[in-house]
């Protein structure tokens, strides 16, 4: 009688600082690449494991989740310490977790919560791979009033990347907001999905807006205008990190 058939789950942490995303490209170190090659090597099976969320160049992750097909019997306890130790040390597996057939780490996603870092002081040398530097003061109460004017269902095409194909570029925000601790300001916000590079840009915009008379109204005029010449200049990958990936089954 064959094997049967499993389906796991990993929830998975990295330093995108030396890799060029998530996705595999070709002649490219990729995070994916990484570990269908760990997979793969511990399987025996050609693996290719599905990713929640295509993370950019130097975009990190805390909580990314995916999924690969095996009909490895290996206990989840094995197949998370044999994938880690087939993993370069800036790619961790957190857990591992056996699930219905039927799950995909992309398409089941039902909310995807990122943040973005911001040193709103001096620069750190210790968090030169994983913060931005913004020397000016940054006012928080108008800035959360972007935030507020962020919240709902809407056509965000403003905060795409140029060049991105998306055929409906409209995505829900449940949650957007600012908190700060010491010189650090963390940007935090959850949705049903993202556009292409869409975290970084509106950091950006909020940056570009916020010391305006009315900040959360000239966000409402971005998103009105649907044209990405409207919106902030994109900040850098490396403050921004893939925090967690909800599906219907969590609480």
């Amino acid at each position: 009688m064959p094997p049967l058939e499993r389906n796991l789950k990993l929830t998975i942490a990295y330093d995108g600082t030396g890799y060029h995303g998530w996705q595999i490209q070709p002649n490219l170190p990729t995070v994916q690449a990484k570990i269908n090659q760990a997979a793969t090597v511990i399987t025996g099976e050609a693996v290719s494991v599905i990713g929640a969320g295509r993370t950019d160049t130097g975009v990190h992750a805390t909580g990314q989740v995916a999924n690969f097909v095996t009909d490895s019997q290996m206990s989840i306890t094995t197949v998370q310490k044999a994938l880690n130790a087939n993993l370069p040390p800036d790619i961790a597996i957190l857990d591992v977790e056996e699930v219905s057939a039927d799950f995909h780490a992309r398409f089941s996603a039902i909310r995807r919560r990122y943040k973005y870092t911001i040193l709103n002081r001096f620069p750190c040398p210790f968090r030169r791979h994983t913060a931005f530097f913004v020397p000016k003061p940054i006012c928080l109460q108008k800035s959360q009033a972007i935030c507020n004017a962020l919240l709902g269902q809407r056509n965000f095409v403003s905060f795409q990347k140029t060049g991105s194909n998306r055929p409906r570029p409209v995505c829900h925000i449940f949650d957007a907001s600012l908190q700060k601790e010491n010189d650090v300001i963390i940007f935090r916000i959850e949705a049903d999905a993202f556009l292409r590079g869409m975290v970084r840009t509106i950091v950006g915009t909020i940056l570009a807006v916020h010391h305006l008379p009315d900040p959360a109204g000239e966000i409402q005029r971005i998103i009105a205008a649907q044209d990405r010449s409207t919106a902030g200049t994109s900040v850098p990958a490396k403050g921004l990190t893939l925090t967690a990936v909800e599906y219907p089954s969590q609480p």
